[in-house]
């Protein structure tokens, strides 16, 4: 922990920030926040990922251990990113009762959501003050994860609701290369997507303009069919068009299935207005060309 002198007195950090699950978007926020001088401590259930994180300049502290008692004492944000189960967020039944003690005390508290807790809305658009009626599993355990932060007082708490996230390593052009990439066709189907690098600036501008219990969706503008995606992935590299694959007979795991199962287009006005957002990557076909450009 590190501590500075005002006035005589000894305080904590000014911005220290300790992220509980500390994987692909909260890493991504690292990245922004480490050079203009934060301190980020990140948990990790992997003893084999501790160096990992240390070498990213993020303190790594093991998921249970003392060490994150001991972060909790000095952090001034906190952020979860953390998968629920049908009991809840795993942060919130283990340091509920710790964080409600220092809610008060912080700066800012953010918990990345899913979109998937609107439910279906056959393709029509969807906004933070549209009725949550999550239909799959994964949505209704984020849904429960959502009131259960919202339970406690004092707390500022900001939920994100992510669309599908893509960036770096998490592209379509390895499957599309390898040949085993389809173009799953289900009439109306619409998915929204959100690139990595407007999760983390869009994290960054609440932090720096804090508006506890607010809701925002993090998404493009340009909500699009998924097969769609993969041939234009197909068309930046030259590959032949993956082959166009009915829904009912797509080979798919039991997540895929979880998002086909809703249908929806998600507004982002919110970000823009209140925080000030303009998008990197608007469009899917801008975030390609640039994962493209960069691997």
């Amino acid at each position: 922990m590190k501590l500075h002198k005002r006035h005589g007195q000894v305080r904590p950090m000014e911005n220290h920030l300790l992220s509980f699950g500390h994987g692909y978007s909260a890493q991504a926020l690292a990245k922004l926040l480490l050079p203009k001088g934060w301190q980020v401590t990140g948990t990790t259930r992997d003893p084999a990922k501790l160096d990992q994180l240390s070498n990213t300049g993020v303190i790594p502290a093991l998921w249970g251990s003392a060490k994150v008692d001991d972060a909790l004492k000095s952090a001034t944000a906190i952020l979860i990113s953390t998968s629920p189960d049908d009991a809840g967020d795993p942060v919130f039944l283990k340091h509920g009762a710790d964080i409600a003690k220092i809610a008060s005390g912080l700066k800012w508290f953010g918990y990345l959501s899913t979109s998937g807790v609107y439910g279906d809305f056959k393709g029509d658009w969807v906004d933070e003050d549209t009725i949550v009626n999550p239909t799959t599993r994964r949505g209704k355990m984020r849904l429960l994860a959502e009131k259960q932060w919202s339970s406690l007082d004092n707390l500022p708490l900001h939920i994100f609701r992510l669309a599908g996230i893509y960036g770096p390593g998490r592209g379509p052009f390895s499957k599309v290369r390898a040949g085993t990439a389809q173009r799953v066709v289900k009439p109306g189907q619409v998915f929204s997507r959100i690139h990595i690098d407007d999760i983390a600036q869009t994290l960054v501008a609440s932090i720096l303009s804090p508006n506890p219990t607010r809701i925002y969706n993090l998404c493009d503008d340009d909500p699009a069919p998924p097969q769609d995606v993969i041939g234009y992935a197909a068309e930046l590299i030259g590959a032949p068009l993956p082959p166009l694959v009915p829904f009912e007979k797509a080979e798919l795991g039991p997540m895929a299935h979880s998002f086909y199962a809703e249908n929806k287009r998600i507004r982002n006005d919110r970000i823009k207005k209140e925080l000030g957002v303009s998008l990197k990557y608007p469009t899917y076909k801008l975030g390609l060309k640039h994962l493209l450009e960069t691997e």
